[in-house]
């Protein structure tokens, strides 16, 4: 799977096989399409016990390891990403981890919707009481943890909460989605709900980990759309007289180039930062890096979908759930406005070699 030159040993030390192996699970002559929920929190548990925290020196191995689960099933790295993440931050900021648990990042904002962090009174230090709305709150009913921020004043903050208190109050019933239907990504209500600060002010959207996570979201939008190749690929063979499948197949097989030098040179690029020499514009190399494969992975379900007709969408539940999954998955990148944010950072401080 891992082809791009800009690989370092440690990702191509992961066993891209075993991970797509543990994520479709032993189950498998029950004739399902994809990994059953319960599931996928298991393999997000198991793969956390031997995947390292993203940091300076282990992001090749980490992306490699998100973009093969990716490429098994799309949904379950939508479980293992946030939980891989949470874990990272809570070991940088030095916090333990409840044994047996799950975790979320709720990091997202809406208009309307605005959760407050409140001093907890005679409570420990660090303890504060949350209240109001969070949206886009993956697994929210599901886990037992998230990583949420929350305003203090004019500061966001991020906490740590259980989830399974009483003032949790997570809306499933909202998430209508075609695409990731298993991963309802709901807003949650906090009422009178008590949660730990991590770091101090700032900290979590500051820190180069913040950039990084973001590219290892592409690492795993680079997978699914491997995942989706494997089935053009698949129909390609079967009709090697096709000059029009094996022609989509090449356009395929020169995004993902594209896309996987990206999510690689990346990984290098981080890697390479824990010899100290660390000046890279890490919020302009993430986003470089979402935009480039985010056009990669559009440009791929298109070319798939329109080669493939319409019989694997209506007929084979798992080609119809990764199209759809990847498809609303990628929309985690905001488009134009994100070019735009290219933009505006590369005026505002440079950043290009032209």
């Amino acid at each position: 799977m891992l082809v791009s030159p800009a690989w370092s040993d440690g990702a191509r030390h992961v066993a891209t096989a075993a991970i797509a192996a543990l994520v479709d699970g032993p189950d498998t002559t029950a004739g399902r399409a994809v990994p059953p929920p319960p599931h996928r929190l298991t393999v997000a548990q198991t793969l956390a016990a031997t995947t390292p925290p993203l940091v300076a020196g282990t992001a090749g191995q980490v992306f490699a390891t998100l973009a093969a689960v990716a490429a098994a099933d799309v949904a379950t790295a939508r479980v293992v990403e946030p939980h891989l993440d949470a874990l990272t931050i809570l070991a940088q900021a030095g916090v333990e981890v409840p044994a047996g648990s799950t975790w979320g990042v709720y990091a997202a904002e809406a208009p309307g919707l605005r959760l407050e962090a409140h001093p907890a009174g005679a409570e420990p230090v660090g303890t504060v009481v949350l209240d109001g709305t969070k949206p886009w709150c993956s697994l929210a009913s599901t886990l037992s943890h998230a990583l949420v921020t929350a305003h203090v004043g004019d500061e966001r903050r991020l906490v740590a909460v259980s989830l399974r208190q009483d003032g949790v109050v997570p809306h499933d019933a909202v998430w209508v989605a075609r695409g990731l239907p298993d991963v309802p990504s709901g807003p949650v209500d906090f009422t009178d709900v008590r949660a730990s600060v991590v770091g101090e002010p700032g900290w979590y959207l500051r820190r180069p980990g913040f950039a990084w996570g973001g590219i290892g979201v592409a690492a795993c939008w680079w997978g699914g759309a491997v995942g989706l190749a494997r089935v053009l690929r698949a129909h390609a063979a079967a009709r090697p007289d096709s000059e029009l499948l094996r022609t989509a197949l090449g356009s395929v097989v020169a995004d993902l180039a594209d896309a996987e030098d990206a999510v690689a040179g990346a990984a290098r690029l981080i890697d390479d930062s824990a010899s100290g020499s660390d000046d890279a514009d890490w919020p302009l190399v993430a986003q470089l890096v979402r935009s480039r494969v985010r056009r990669a992975v559009d440009a791929v379900r298109t070319e798939v979908v329109r080669s493939i007709g319409p019989g694997p969408l209506t007929s084979d539940p798992a080609v119809a759930a990764r199209v759809a999954d990847l498809e609303l998955y990628v929309l985690q990148d905001h488009g134009d406005r994100d070019l735009a944010r290219i933009g505006r950072m590369v005026l505002e401080r440079g950043g290009v070699a032209w």
